[in-house]
C-alpha cells in the first residue's frame, strides 16, 4: 500500500454519518440516520458517542441526532477562507485549454459588472477590453448575467438608463421594454448562462456562466468570448456546456447547493 495515500478508514466511514445530517432536512432518529448511512445503528451509535464528545453532533430531547456547534464553527471557518476570484483564477488555464477562447472574470463593482481577471487564447480576437472595465447589462454576456442573478433594486438605475438609451438609438437587438428585458433575463435563467452575438463587439461571440456562494448569491461570472467562426455559439454546444460545468463545479466548491 503506499503509505502516502493511506488513510483512516473508520474516520471515513464515520464520516457518512456527518454528510446523511448534513443533507438531511432536519433531526434524525438513530434508526433512520444509521438506515440513511447503510450502517447498522450499534456500529452509528458508537461514532455518535465520540461525534458528541467532540462537539460534531448533539442529540434533542426526543433523542434525535443534529449536526452540533462545532461543525458549524469549522463551516464558518472555511467560508471566511474562501475567495472565489483566487480560485476561479487557479482553474482558468485549464479551463482554457478545454474551451480554447480567451477568458474572463468579472465581479460586481460600485458601477457594475466589473473585468478583473483576463487572459487571452492563441485564437483570440482583436478587443478593446481591459482589466477594470464596466461592462454593459444589454449588451454584453456579462451584464445580462448579473443582470438576471442579483437584485433588481441594486440594477434598476443601471437598467433604466440602458433600456432608455436602446430605445434612442432605435436598437432593435436589444431589449426596449420591461417585457423584453423580463424575455431576456429568463433566457439567461433557463439556459443557465448568458450568451450574445454581434451585440456589444460586431462578429463575436460571448458567454457568462453565474458562480454562487453558500448563500446563493452570484460571486463572480466566468466569461468566453471569440470569434463567431470559431466559437461555437448553441446554447448547448461544447463552449456553453463547458463553461456552464465549470461554473457549477465552483460554485459547489463555494458551498452553493447543487
Amino acid at each position: 500500500m503506499n503509505k502516502a495515500r493511506a488513510g483512516i478508514q473508520s474516520v471515513e466511514v464515520g464520516f457518512a454519518l456527518l454528510d446523511t445530517l448534513a443533507h438531511a432536512k432536519g433531526p434524525l432518529m438513530l434508526r433512520d440516520l444509521a438506515a440513511a448511512a447503510a450502517m447498522s445503528a450499534a456500529k452509528a451509535h458508537r461514532y455518535l458517542v465520540s461525534f458528541q464528545r467532540l462537539g460534531l453532533v448533539v442529540q434533542d430531547s426526543s433523542a434525535r441526532y443534529d449536526l452540533g456547534p462545532a461543525v458549524l464553527k469549522l463551516g464558518l471557518t472555511a467560508i471566511t477562507r474562501m475567495d472565489a476570484v483566487k480560485r476561479a483564477r487557479e482553474r482558468v488555464p485549464a479551463l482554457m485549454a478545454d474551451i480554447g477562447h480567451t477568458l474572463a472574470l468579472a465581479v460586481w463593482g460600485n458601477h457594475g459588472p466589473t473585468i478583473v481577471h483576463w487572459e487571452e487564447s492563441p485564437l483570440s480576437v482583436t478587443v478593446n477590453l481591459r482589466l477594470g472595465d464596466v461592462m454593459p447589462l444589454l449588451s454584453s454576456a456579462t451584464g445580462r448575467c448579473f443582470a438576471a442573478h442579483v437584485s433588481r433594486d441594486a440594477i434598476a438605475p443601471l437598467l433604466r438608463e440602458e433600456l432608455a438609451r436602446a430605445r434612442a438609438l432605435q436598437r432593435t437587438d436589444l431589449p426596449q421594454t420591461p417585457a423584453e428585458l423580463n424575455a431576456m433575463l429568463k433566457e439567461v435563467h433557463d439556459h443557465g448562462l448568458a450568451r450574445v452575438v454581434d451585440h456589444l463587439l460586431p462578429g463575436v461571440v460571448g458567454f457568462c456562466a453565474p458562480v454562487f456562494d453558500f448563500d446563493g448569491h452570484m460571486v463572480l461570472g466566468i466569461v468566453t468570448l471569440g470569434s463567431a467562426a470559431t466559437l461555437d455559439a448553441d446554447w448547448d454546444g461544447q463552449v456553453a456546456t463547458t463553461l456552464r460545468e465549470a461554473a457549477a463545479q465552483l460554485s459547489r466548491d463555494l458551498g452553493h447547493p447543487a
